[in-house]
């Protein structure tokens, strides 16, 4: 579908930024007229200007909207002190900033997932057994806790691969590391739900008995579109009920925008190339 220029008040998606902010400005620059955006999460982290494109998209207010990203969650727990910051990391812009707690606040009260005009905007996937409203009942309840006065407490418990899983019986912070991992993380799940956290490769690198989250039959979320990134790997994917948007801006692919339109044949995508500045075979 060819780039075109965007009406005023219309709605795009943007996928995976990384801290590209050049590349978000030249996609703006495309865009003109704008646009209401809404980010899929991992705004920050592997590009060179993470404090930029967090100051950039904080800057545009009501206009722009994003939901959490793994790597935005890893920035919070790093800063409060309870994770340590990877070899890969390019987070230190952020947290020697004069504006650093005022950054790290708004990120806090950033969503886990928005459900509009019948599209559900998360970072990576949503489990088979969640309805949309759940997928934004079970985010709200995460959602408390990271804008509450023991986030840090709670960024201190919250990661572990154990929790992979989802019965309704759970509870606590077994309840919310599931909700984190599933919304953040999510790429391979088994039918009845259970996580691959493992695999990163695209389409047909599946462990056995697992499949795509979005492929999974009967899974609950099929009467809306869902909004996601987070997988790489797998490309741009546009279907009625799905728009997978990261393409590897900071890989050296492109960053994507969509218009979040009813109709699929109106969801125009426009993108730009982008610097590599991590190698994805290191």
């Amino acid at each position: 579908m060819p780039n075109e220029k965007v009406p005023h008040s219309t709605l795009y998606a943007v996928g995976d930024l990384q801290g590209c902010a050049a590349s978000l400005n030249v996609l703006l620059d495309e865009l003109q007229a704008d646009p209401l955006l809404r980010f899929v999460g991992d705004l920050i982290n592997r590009g060179p200007a993470c404090l930029q494109t967090l100051r950039t998209i904080r800057a545009m207010g009501h206009r722009a909207e994003s939901v959490l990203g793994n790597h935005d969650i890893h920035l919070l727990a790093v800063a409060a002190g309870v994770r340590k910051k990877g070899k890969s990391d390019t987070l230190d812009d952020i947290l020697t900033a004069p504006d650093c707690e005022d950054l790290l606040t708004w990120l806090r009260h950033r969503p886990l997932a928005l459900l509009e005009n019948n599209f559900l905007l998360v970072h990576a996937g949503v489990l088979p057994q969640w309805t949309a409203p759940q997928v934004i009942d079970l985010a709200k309840e995460v959602e408390e806790q990271l804008q509450g006065p023991n986030w840090q407490g709670f960024l201190a418990d919250v990661f572990g691969n154990a929790a992979d899983r989802w019965h309704d019986g759970l509870r606590g912070i077994e309840r919310h590391r599931v909700v984190v991992n599933a919304l953040t993380r999510l790429r391979y799940c088994t039918v009845d739900g259970v996580m691959d956290f493992k695999i990163k490769e695209g389409l047909g690198n599946a462990p056995d008995g697992f499949i795509p989250w979005f492929d999974v039959p009967g899974r609950r979320t099929e009467d809306v579109t869902v909004v996601c990134g987070h997988w790489s790997t797998l490309g741009l994917v546009m279907r009625p009920n799905l728009m997978a948007l990261d393409t590897g801006c900071v890989w050296g692919g492109k960053l994507t925008a969509a218009r979040m339109a009813q109709d699929p044949a109106e969801r125009t995508v426009v993108q730009v190339d982008c610097p590599q500045y991590c190698d994805p075979l290191a």
